[in-house]
């Protein structure tokens, strides 16, 4: 026993705060928040969230997180951390690689499936011309008598009588024709992503003329993150911290609406549709924020 999770207990007790209450504020388990208390770490998913947990626990205790996880140190060894930090991230990185295939394979699709029409129109007008062709024969036109020109038209006024009277007719000449106004294409909506109101913690903001909902997460920092929709859906499983350099896309077109749960603001870009989302709430160093993004679909 080191003294670290005296301190932090009795930290917590001179803020007046239940284990309870500590689970709100930094949104570890309970369970977890009790282990560091007892400094026993068995239960925990590895030495990095560990640390990352007790860093939490200080802020919000109101003590040097450097100094505790110091004490820390002092309990474990150096090779273990590594080799638990790359086990951690190998699973992250794959998730990555993989979301960026499917992604790249749902902007393709598309254009299969329009090249495949195209092709399909195509050969479909060869074959009805072809059967057009082979019902339709080419005959022979009578020979017409050649129209009347300019200079016929000088002529004696008895001779154009007599050729109207023979079934000739005398071409006039054409007057200008006024020039075809062109229609003007309608205009293209343009994307709107605006800041509405703010309640608490939960700021929400509205996505309108867009066609698609592509969601970008980038960490500048480390933050905790989780991700939501209206039906209940966790995007995110499960949410936790991530760290500086951390990226995660999601397509969410197909939802209304999507909170994101993040603890600090500071650390954390969000983009929608490659629109970097502007914070209506100043972000602070420290306290969380629930973006809730509504999403108006075009009629």
């Amino acid at each position: 026993m080191t003294g670290l999770g005296d301190r932090l207990k009795e930290a917590r007790t001179a803020k007046g705060f239940t284990l309870d209450d500590l689970q709100s504020i930094t949104k570890i388990q309970k369970r977890y928040l009790s282990g560091i208390e007892n400094e026993d770490y068995s239960m925990m998913p590895g030495s990095f969230y560990v640390r990352a947990f007790i860093k939490q626990y200080a802020e919000a205790v109101g003590l040097d997180p450097d100094e505790m996880l110091s004490l820390y140190k002092d309990t474990s060894s150096t090779s273990a951390p590594e080799e638990e930090k790359g086990q951690i991230n190998s699973p992250t990185l794959t998730r990555k690689k993989g979301l960026k295939v499917n992604n790249q394979l749902n902007e393709m699709l598309p254009k299969i499936i329009v090249a495949l029409f195209i092709i399909v129109i195509i050969v479909v007008a060869w074959y009805l011309s072809q059967q057009s062709a082979s019902k339709n024969p080419i005959t022979d036109v009578e020979t017409e008598q050649p129209p009347i020109t300019m200079e016929n038209s000088k002529k004696d006024p008895q001779d154009r009588d007599q050729n109207q009277s023979d079934g000739q007719k005398i071409e006039e000449p054409n007057e200008e024709e006024e020039p075809v106004e062109e229609e003007e294409e309608p205009e293209v909506p343009q994307q709107t992503l605006a800041f509405e109101s703010a309640s608490g913690e939960t700021s929400t903001y509205g996505l309108t003329g867009a066609e698609e909902f592509q969601l970008e997460i980038r960490l500048t920092g480390g933050s905790w993150i989780g991700v939501r929709d209206n039906s209940g859906k966790e995007w995110m499983t499960p949410a936790r911290i991530m760290n500086a350099g951390d990226i995660i896309q999601y397509d969410l077109t197909a939802t209304d609406q999507v909170r994101i749960r993040v603890g600090r603001p500071m650390s954390t870009e969000i983009y929608v549709n490659g629109e970097l989302l502007e914070y209506g709430v100043p972000p602070t160093a420290t306290d969380p924020q629930n973006i809730v993004i509504e999403y108006r679909k075009q009629q």
